[in-house]
Order: structure tokens, then C-alpha cells, then sequence
């Protein structure tokens, strides 16, 4: 079970302390005054046996009704719910490089983290376009299916890192190549790929591969990420902090280039545009308007809601246990019949 808002549940066990300890003293306060006015052998001909049992079931309804409310202000929430969502945009698929030159730090905090903050703006700015993510190293995986669920792919956003692909390089023809894939049931005018890469240690036929994706109909701009001077690779312990620079095999500290003239290329035979990243973070932003400039097409995709809110049968349980305790009469004092 899931709280939408767990502040409020928070506040539960004081305030249930605070109420059973008042109905508790405010029960020793009735006594007493039964006992002043009352002598102890005349209990039995005076108060109505009753008495004792409905305050209790009285009190106990009213426990019960702040226990229920609670919960049900607090939103509980669980189980799954697919929902089709049909919509007019484009087919988005963002390739992110993922290998271990992409931590240089000549983008800040390093290459990736920027990458990453650029993409979770650009879903965010997404409206009625699907979007899907493929990660790339030495190895491409699709790592988010074509989809509407924006949350769901800025989850799988987050846990993208470079240990995630141990394979070393960057593959970016097979990320071109996966891609095209991923887009076989969307139609042909409706496809863009958008490469975010350094581009470095390139492994395959990549301009083959570009080339072969635009005859399908993909368009593929890409974003160049890093400086053309070279950066050392910084390592990094599990606290962060750092332990020393990637070394070749002589002991010299290695150094990670952007490959601007390649990923011009790329673009170039996509049919795309090529920007080479900044701190102004608007690269995906002119990508977007381009995007938004081509035909839209309908296309469905089924979104996952994870949590369902469920306060309803909580809310009713309270109103019912606080119903019962206004509508019972407490039984008051009355001499019996003899």
C-alpha cells in the first residue's frame, strides 16, 4: 500500500493516543460523579445495565471513525491499471550515450548527468507524442518501448548510468539499427531518432547505418555532447568521490574527445540536424519545434497506472463508524420498573 499523502498518517497515532486517553478519563470523570450522587447499593435499581456497554460501543465507533478517516485524507493507493491513450504526435526515440567517456567532466556535472537533466526537460515538454529510450555502449538496448506513460520513462531515465552496459564502446550504428527496429509498426513519415553521443571510439558502419534509416523513414538529428580539447575520465568510488582518471595500458591518463566531425555526419545523412551541446540546454528544445513542424499521426499506446486510489471504501467506513455512534442513545439514568 502506497500514501499520496503520508504526512497525514503521521498524525494518526498521536491523535488516536490523545482520543482513547480523553474517552478513558472522561469515563473515570462519569464514574465519580455517579458515585457522589449516587450510593453504590442503589447502582443496580438506578442505572439501566446497559449503560456501561453502549458508551463502550460508542467510543469504540468513534476510535474506529478517526482511524478511517485518516487513512482515507492520507489517499491510500495500490494495484495496477493499463489504459489505451490515443493521441496525434510523433514517434520519438532518444539514443543516449551511456560508455565511460561520457563521465568527462567538461560538461557539468559530468556528460551523462547533463545529457540526462536535457532529456527528463524534454519529456516534460512533451504533450501527445510518444517517446522511447535506447541506451548505447559498446552494446544498444532498448531500454523504454515507444510509449505515452511520460513518468515511466523518466523512471528509466533515472536509473540509467554507465555501469549499465559492460560492454565498453559506443555502438552507435547498432543504436541506429535497434532503433529503426523499435519504430517497425509506426508509419514511415512519422519517425525521429535523436542521438545524444560524444562520439567517440565508434564501433560499425555508422553512416551505412544513418543512411539505411532515412530510406525508412527516420529522421535522426543528434547532439554532440563534450569539448573538442579532451577531458580526462575521472573514477569514483561508491561515495563519489574521486580515486584517480582512466589509464591506458602504458599508465597515461586517457583522454575523451567530442568527435564533432562524425556526428555531423550522422546528421547530415539522416536528414536531421546536428547541435552541439551547451549550457543554454535549448538543443532539444529547436529539435522539438522541428518535430512539431512534421504531420502528426494517431497512434495509441497503453500507459500504466501504478497506483489507484482507494480512500473511497476507507471514507465510507469512517462516516458509517461515525454514523453509529451519533445515531445510538445513551441510555440515561431512569429508576427500573420493581
Amino acid at each position: 500500500m502506497y500514501f499520496a499523502s503520508p504526512l497525514i498518517m503521521s498524525f494518526l497515532l498521536p491523535v488516536l493516543l490523545i482520543l482513547i486517553a480523553g474517552l478513558f478519563i472522561s469515563s473515570k470523570i462519569r464514574r465519580k460523579k455517579l458515585d457522589a450522587f449516587i450510593d453504590s447499593s442503589l447502582k443496580p435499581v438506578m442505572i439501566e445495565k446497559r449503560l456501561t456497554s453502549i458508551r463502550t460501543f460508542k467510543d469504540t465507533c468513534l476510535v474506529f471513525a478517526v482511524l478511517f478517516l485518516f487513512v482515507a485524507f492520507a489517499r491510500p493507493q495500490w494495484g495496477k491499471k493499463e489504459s489505451e491513450v490515443t493521441s496525434k504526435g510523433q514517434d520519438i526515440i532518444v539514443a543516449i550515450d551511456v560508455s565511460l567517456s561520457m563521465l568527462a567532466e567538461d560538461m557539468k556535472p559530468n556528460r551523462l548527468e547533463k545529457a540526462k537533466f536535457e532529456l527528463k526537460s524534454f519529456i516534460e515538454s512533451l504533450k501527445t507524442d510518444r517517446i522511447g529510450i535506447i541506451t548505447f555502449a559498446g552494446r544498444a538496448f532498448l531500454q523504454c518501448p515507444l510509449t505515452l506513460d511520460y513518468e515511466a520513462a523518466k523512471m528509466y531515465l533515472d536509473i540509467i548510468d554507465p555501469g549499465s552496459i559492460p560492454v565498453p564502446g559506443t555502438a552507435i550504428a547498432e543504436a541506429i539499427n535497434l532503433a529503426v527496429k523499435a519504430f517497425e509498426e509506426t508509419e514511415l513519415k512519422n519517425r525521429v531518432l535523436i542521438i545524444i553521443t560524444d562520439g567517440e571510439d565508434h564501433e560499425g558502419k555508422v553512416l551505412e547505418a544513418a543512411a539505411e534509416a532515412k530510406k525508412q523513414g527516420v529522421v535522426i538529428h543528434v547532439i554532440g555532447i563534450g569539448s573538442t580539447t579532451g577531458e580526462p575520465i575521472p573514477l569514483r568510488d561508491g561515495s563519489g568521490s574521486l580515486i584517480g582518471y582512466k589509464k591506458d595500458k602504458s599508465g597515461s591518463i586517457v583522454t575523451t574527445k567530442l568527435n564533432d566531425e562524425l556526428l555531423r555526419k550522422i546528421a547530415l545523412v539522416g536528414g536531421g540536424n546536428y547541435f552541439s551541446a551547451s549550457t543554454t540546454q535549448d538543443e532539444l528544445s529547436r529539435i522539438l519545434y522541428d518535430i512539431s513542424k512534421m504531420e502528426k499521426k494517431t497512434h495509441s499506446s497503453l500507459r500504466l497506472d501504478r497506483y489507484q486510489d482507494r480512500y473511497g471504501w476507507f471514507l465510507v467506513l469512517g462516516l458509517v463508524f461515525l454514523l453509529l455512534e451519533t445515531i445510538f442513545p445513551e441510555t440515561t439514568l431512569r429508576r427500573k420498573d420493581v
